[in-house]
Formats: C-alpha cells, sequence, structure tokens
C-alpha cells in the first residue's frame, strides 16, 4: 500500500528496482517486502549488485533459519529424547523436512520424503514442524543428528543445524576379584570393573558392609590396616594385610544414572606357622633317608644281583653222551677231555 492509498503497479515497482524485473500485483509495505521480492528474483535478471546494496543498508532479508533449544540434549536410555530444530524464518510455505544420523564418514537418513526411514518408522516421529521425538533411546542412538530444511522459495534456499545427542547408561554389576586367603605380611590386590556404563563409573569398596576410605591412615577406624582404593580403576591395594583384613569384600560401580553392586566375596588372611613349615620338612627328610637305608641292605643282601656275562644271562648247556668236559684257567670256561669213540 502506498503512503497515500493504492497498489504499487509492475511498472513502478520496475523502476523503482531499475532493472527489468516481472511481478505480480502485491501490497507494498515498504521497506520489507520490496526489498524482498527483489533479492528473491535477483539471481534471475542480474540484479545481484542491486540486492547488497539495499542489503548494506540495513534493510531486512527473508530467509531460511533454524534455531534450536538444546543443540546437546542428554537423556537416560530407554527414555524419551526430543532433538529440536526450529524454523525461526522462511517464506516458503511447505518447506522440505530432512533429518539425517551422522556416524564418522557414514550418513544415513532419518526422516525423507516425508516419511521415517527403516526402523526409526516405529520408534521415532517429527513433533510440530521439524523437530524430532525418539522412543526408548538405547545406547546406540547417541551421536550427531542433522536437521536440514530446503525453503526454495527463500533467498538462500537451504539451511542446517546439528544436534548432538548423549545417552547415559546405568552401570550393570561389575566383575571382582579377590584373593580367597593371603598370608600376614603379603600385600594383595582386589579388582573391580564395568563396561557397560555411561559416562564411566567411579568405584567404591567395602568390607562387612562398611565403606572403606580411599586411604585407610584418613580414617582411624582404620589404622591397623595399610591399604588405597582408586575410584577411578576400582583396583584395593593392600601393601600388608593384617589379621584384621579378614572379610567379606564387595565394589559398587556408581555414575549419574545409577549404581551396581558385584556379589561378596572372602578373603582370608592367615599367620605362617614356620615350627610346622620346618617340622614337615625333618619328616620328609627322615622318611627319604630310610628309604635310602632300606635300599642299601637289600642290595646288600643280594636281593638286587643277577648272574651276568658280557650283560647278558647265561645257562650251562647240558653235557651230551660220551663228551666230558672239563674246566681250565687257559682256555676258558670248558673244553673236551675225551674224543668220541667210534
Amino acid at each position: 500500500m502506498l503512503p497515500g492509498g493504492g497498489r504499487l503497479s509492475e511498472q513502478v515497482f520496475t523502476k523503482t528496482l531499475t532493472c527489468p524485473v516481472v511481478l505480480r500485483d502485491m501490497v507494498w509495505t515498504p521497506p520489507l517486502v520490496c526489498l524482498t521480492v527483489a533479492e528473491r528474483r535477483l539471481s534471475r535478471v542480474g540484479c545481484e549488485p542491486a540486492a547488497r546494496r539495499a542489503m548494506s543498508r540495513g534493510h531486512k532479508t527473508l530467509a531460511v533459519e533454524l534455531t534450536s533449544v538444546n543443540t546437546h540434549p542428554v537423556v537416560q536410555e530407554f527414555q524419551r529424547a526430543e532433538l529440536s530444530c526450529i524454523i525461526s524464518s522462511t517464506t516458503t510455505l511447505n518447506p522440505r523436512i530432512e533429518w539425517k544420523k551422522i556416524v564418522g564418514k557414514d550418513t544415513t537418513y532419518v526422516y525423507y520424503d516425508n516419511k521415517m526411514q527403516g526402523d526409526w518408522g516405529t520408534r521415532a516421529q517429527l513433533q510440530g514442524r521439524t523437530s524430532l521425538v525418539i522412543h526408548n533411546v538405547t545406547r546406540a542412538d547417541k551421536g550427531i543428528y542433522r536437521c536440514e530444511v530446503v525453503a526454495p522459495e527463500d533467498i538462500n534456499i537451504g539451511a542446517e543445524i546439528n544436534i548432538n545427542l548423549t545417552v547415559h547408561v546405568k552401570p550393570v554389576a561389575p566383575k571382582c576379584r579377590v584373593p580367597p586367603s593371603v598370608p600376614v605380611g603379603k600385600s594383595a590386590t582386589l579388582h573391580c570393573q564395568e563396561k557397560e556404563g555411561f559416562p564411566e563409573p567411579t568405584y567404591s569398596w567395602y568390607r562387612n558392609a562398611d565403606s572403606l576410605p580411599a586411604d585407610s591412615r584418613s580414617n582411624p577406624k582404620f589404622q591397623n590396616s595399610s591399604f588405597t582404593v582408586n575410584s577411578r580403576t576400582g583396583t584395593l591395594v593392600f601393601t600388608e594385610v593384617h589379621k584384621g583384613d579378614t572379610g567379606r569384600y564387595y565394589c559398587i560401580a556408581t555414575n549419574n544414572v545409577g549404581s551396581a553392586k558385584c556379589e561378596e566375596q572372602q578373603m582370608e588372611v592367615y599367620d605362617l606357622n614356620i615350627a610346622g613349615i620346618v617340622g614337615g620338612i625333618l619328616v620328609v627328610v627322615a622318611v627319604l633317608s630310610l628309604i635310602t637305608v632300606g635300599i642299601c641292605c637289600a642290595y646288600r643282601k643280594g636281593f638286587f644281583v643277577q648272574n651276568k656275562q658280557n650283560g647278558n644271562s647265561y645257562k650251562t648247556p647240558t653235557k651230551p653222551d660220551g663228551v666230558n668236559y672239563i674246566h681250565t684257567d687257559e682256555e676258558g670256561d670248558f673244553r673236551h677231555k675225551s674224543s668220541f669213540v667210534i
């Protein structure tokens, strides 16, 4: 509408833009519509310098723009996640909306051609005009999601915004390793580890339901012990165990979603019986000595002696009729004494 009323004709509008643009009749609300229409047609009629001069004078132009109320949403596993994508400016009545998930160099469609893709169809939907809602989120859903809008009737026809979704996961029961028995005065290490929770959990150790401090020296209750607890790695290290360290031990893994506990395990601390060890050694020595003496006696009595000749057993041959053998030192064991009688 002109200041005095009436409409702005195509001829007047063309002269105002100083370039041959053919536009339909429209109500003029200076200066927004004028500049918007001009800039929308500039790429077609070669009036880009004029548009830039207009924008340099501070006039507002319409182009598709996106915003989000939260570009880094954090949700718990199995909960609902909303990925906010809002069109804050556009002149296109029905812009094209697309959602993609980006994992490294791979890109997959979540929403395309006005419908959810793949398994997203059963657990995701658009909310409002462009925001994406995911139901029953799993740890596999974490990652970067890109909202893309194409508005053909705008000056800048495309815009996009990235939403980084983080999924927190509750820890599962950690795996604990506790030595069943340790001699007094020796070192011992207890291990606790959990690999499912996100963010990574911290660890705390308990003995007979009593929470153990990070350092035994910090609590008078454990002044007779000598241990340290590493809450990041889950290790409980005894530099030197004492009888009082005997008990049932367990570990708890905790993050901001929840906690989980491993089964209790018994660790027994026992004294070394030096006298018993020495006595046992003496008994073994005495038994070995008796066995040796017995073998020597048996050997002397001939239980292990055998007649041998050149390493082989030898039997004296039977004497045939008419042949007599005599033994001489010069000829060996036997020789003929008489010949056969014919």
